[in-house]
């Protein structure tokens, strides 16, 4: 890959620049690049990859890895399954040109050297499998894509923020002005793909567009600042879905570690008025975050005692939130010596309570220490008969607290970034406010609305998010080199 320099005269010309470059903005280049075209990356960080870098695996239907294993995904039946989990308030032609290529996208990856070994499971007894999680998860992925760029010649400009759209006279786009090294200049382009990864960082925007927001809220993701959304609306790009995060459950700020104990499902989480609020075993760690985000301050509590400290010990995880880095999804074994180090370090910082008594760790909450008994009781009451009668908690976790000492995990609302914003079409072109594209205006991944639901569905398509950044990055960048190289649909 190129990297880029700015001529003498602050002006630069190509066929496609394409802003961001993280999974969306790599498979859109190498997509275009393999259609003739000449693009031109910019990244206003020092590296690519963005959030994608993070990614465990992606999405894909009826794909050659599938195919070998003998696993059943029709396209069909999951394009059905996505548009009933979101009720049919979704763009059924986006969620189908994108449920269409992944299977594809998954050849096209393992032609240029991806390994797929295995599809593993996102939560217990997942049918049908989608998630496909190459060797090296998704950077290694990414390295991939980059060095494909390298290949086609693709220009990188790293460290170069994209300001601002240009538009052409015949209400196209003309290019887009750039800043690197605090130099301004303008690149010349018929085509833009934007690709900057939501607003999950820019705190003005969150207040606007997601209502409950509040700063006590954990963000795992990069922080992007919605550079992408702010320039196509100022040329007239309509909006759609804006408001929606990836949340992420009950989450302990400042440690994976923690954060995967939390989520464990014979802890039990109650809220700010110590009561319990959700099924702690239920296996969709994302619906679980809708439950956390509805408890006050969206901050709740995860208990547990001695004996199921033990159990986890054990036993294993049974479930590991995303976030995790390096962790085998398969019940990983959890060491005591560094369980206890972990609790006891953040008993010191404040952030754990470590006691024999209810009372103590009632008081720690802020509540009632009959409020946190009466909760407790029931829940063990619950455990003794087999059957949660409020949750119907998996009977398999239902374990009562009765063995001190009794450990409390202060927990606030996680999300790994904002879903939705620019409104598009099945070709990923942008629309304006009548639904007509924007000629040569293109857009991909989480700047994007209108092909997920208020909720990820990890249920039916695992790996969503990866896995509509990589293609919906390939059908932009495939359909823009088609466009300014007059081969357009």
């Amino acid at each position: 890959m190129n990297s880029g320099g700015t001529s003498n005269t602050g002006y630069l010309n190509t066929e496609i620049v394409i802003v961001g470059g993280g999974g969306a903005g790599l498979a859109a280049a190498v997509a275009a690049g393999e259609q003739g075209a000449h693009v031109i990356l910019l990244e206003k960080r020092h590296a690519l990859g963005g959030n994608s870098v993070m990614a465990g695996g992606l999405f894909g239907a009826e794909s050659p890895v599938q195919k070998r294993m003998m696993i059943d995904a029709s396209r069909d039946q999951l394009f059905k399954a996505a548009m009933e989990y979101s009720h049919w308030r979704i763009n059924p032609r986006i969620v189908r040109a994108y449920i269409d290529k992944s299977g594809d996208t998954i050849r096209w990856l393992e032609e240029k050297g991806l390994q797929f070994d295995h599809i593993p499971v996102l939560y217990p007894n997942q049918v049908p499998r989608t998630w496909h999680c190459p060797n090296g998860g998704g950077a290694a992925l990414l390295k991939v894509l980059a060095k494909n760029c390298e290949d086609l010649d693709v220009q990188l400009f790293p460290q170069t923020a994209a300001k601002r759209i240009l538009s052409s006279e015949k209400g196209g786009v003309a290019g887009v002005v750039a800043v690197k090294e605090e130099k301004e200049f303008t690149m010349n382009a018929r085509c833009i793909i934007i690709a900057t990864g939501g607003y999950a960082g820019n705190k003005e925007l969150l207040k606007k567009y997601y209502p409950s927001y509040n700063e006590n809220m954990e963000l795992l993701g990069l922080p992007h600042m919605g550079e992408g959304l702010l320039m196509a609306t100022e040329i007239g790009a309509a909006t759609e879905g804006l408001g929606l995060v990836q949340l992420n459950g009950a989450r302990f700020p400042g440690s994976h570690f923690l954060s995967a104990i939390v989520g464990e499902p014979s802890l039990i989480l109650v809220n700010k008025k110590g009561e319990r609020f959700v099924d702690e075993s239920y296996p969709y760690y994302f619906e679980q975050g809708n439950a956390v985000d509805r408890q006050p301050d969206k901050i709740c509590y995860a208990l547990f005692d001695n004996k199921v400290k033990q159990y986890i010990i054990e036993d294993g995880l049974k479930r590991v939130g995303p976030g995790l880095p390096k962790v085998n999804f398969l019940q990983p074994k959890i060491e005591q010596t560094e369980l206890e180090k972990e609790l006891q370090s953040q008993a010191d910082k404040g952030k754990v309570k470590i006691s024999d008594s209810l009372g103590e760790i009632a008081k720690w909450i802020g509540v009632a220490t009959e409020v946190l008994k009466a909760t407790i009781d029931e829940y063990n009451f619950f455990c003794d008969r087999g059957h949660d009668e409020i949750f119907v908690k998996d009977q398999r976790y239902l374990m009562a607290l009765r063995t001190p000492p009794y450990y409390t995990i202060k927990c606030h609302s996680g999300f790994l970034g904002t879903l939705g914003g620019i409104k598009i079409n099945q070709y990923m072109e942008v629309l304006d406010g009548q639904d007509n594209p924007i000629p040569g205006l293109y857009a991909a991944g989480s700047d994007t609305g209108g092909w997920v639901g208020d909720t990820y569905s990890a249920r039916h398509l695992a790996g969503c998010a990866f896995g509509f950044a990589i293609n919906s990055g390939r059908i932009g960048g495939e359909n823009g080199a088609k466009y300014v190289l007059g081969r357009y649909l």
